[in-house]
């Protein structure tokens, strides 16, 4: 098989890529990513000299480089480029509209084009909205996206849907709770108390920290992926929940205490605009239908992730000083 791996060198691109090099190593992957600043080509170096990977330099919405690309020869597409960070979706809706919405419409242009014969559209739980203190997403709740970043990736699954639909593309989309694990870029809530906690600064704790979300390790993620690309059938979507509600404040606690750190810590800072209070996944469908299952309980899960940080300060530390950003290659502008 050949895959396009869009967003290949972020956080949870970067694992599949590695997963699937060691799962299948006769299989061939393109990694197609622009390395903005979530992109770090740190996460793949070990994968970076085999026979079986590539890496493109070039941007989802860069419609020629698309083109050629899937123009290749390409069985599946897995899809995960995109702008993530719902913070930076508040401050600059723009771009994530360029590349959530736009650049994915591309892409499924491309795949019609050049008969792609699977597209997986790797979405987010957050495209549900929020909900009371009860119950659970299901396949089926409909989407209800409270800020620029959730709203993007709903009509980006709309467009996915509208590509099966009227064309047929054969397509699948998945939508995962927190994923977390190592090689996460630390503006995100698990590394940044990590990295916070090591520098004993000031733990940042939205609001009450009582917002709930349901917590997926990410190679729990991957072998799900990897099962959807295997098995489903066109058109299917598919929840991806580790079944792990965990409150904000009580993941930062739990840091705290594995790096014997003291809770004074933690400060309580104003709530983000639009702040969903409680994210659950029911994962039933896949666990059903594919046989998925996680493997890594949330407290295991969240040690060895501690752990990990611990034990690789170097790649920490070329993030805080840029130095990531150095050396990497500017792609042509594109304009908005």
């Amino acid at each position: 098989m050949k895959l396009l791996v869009t967003g290949g060198s972020g956080f949870i691109g970067s694992h599949f890529i590695r997963y699937m090099r060691r799962r299948y190593p006769h299989d061939e992957i393109v990694n197609m990513d622009a390395l903005t600043y979530a992109g770090n080509p740190d996460n793949l170096l070990s994968v970076e000299n085999d026979a079986g990977y590539r890496f493109v330099h070039a941007d989802i919405r860069d419609r020629a480089a698309v083109d050629r690309l899937v123009g290749e020869g390409v069985d599946s597409i897995v899809h995960f480029a995109a702008e993530s960070h719902v913070d930076r979706s508040i401050a600059d809706p723009a771009i994530f509209v360029e590349t959530n919405v736009a650049g994915t419409q591309i892409l499924l242009e491309a795949a019609r084009k050049h008969g792609v014969r699977r597209f997986v559209q790797i979405s987010t739980d957050e495209v549900y909205g929020t909900l009371g203190d009860a119950g659970s997403f299901t396949e089926h709740t409909p989407l209800a996206p409270n800020s620029p970043y959730s709203a993007s990736k709903a009509s980006a699954d709309l467009m996915v849907r509208a590509y099966r639909e009227t064309y047929g593309l054969p397509v699948n989309i998945t939508r995962c709770s927190n994923n977390y694990g190592p090689y996460q870029f630390p503006e995100k809530l698990i590394p940044l108390m990590i990295r916070h906690a090591l520098a004993n600064k000031p733990l940042p704790v939205y609001g009450d920290g009582m917002q709930i979300r349901d917590w997926l390790h990410v190679e729990d993620h991957c072998r799900a992926l990897d099962l959807v690309i295997r098995q489903a059938s066109p058109g299917e979507v598919y929840n991806i929940g580790g079944m792990n509600e965990r409150t904000n404040l009580e993941i930062v606690r739990a840091i705290l205490k594995r790096l014997n750190k003291p809770e004074s810590l933690i400060r309580r800072v104003a709530d983000r605009p639009g702040h969903d209070r409680r994210y659950a996944i029911d994962a039933s469908k896949i666990r059903t239908e594919l046989g998925w299952r996680p493997q890594h309980t949330f407290e295991k899960g969240l040690h060895s992730t501690i752990d990990w940080y611990l034990a690789n300060p170097e790649w920490l530390s070329r993030i805080e000083s840029g130095e990531y950003l150095r050396s990497r290659p500017v792609l042509p502008y594109l304009p908005h």
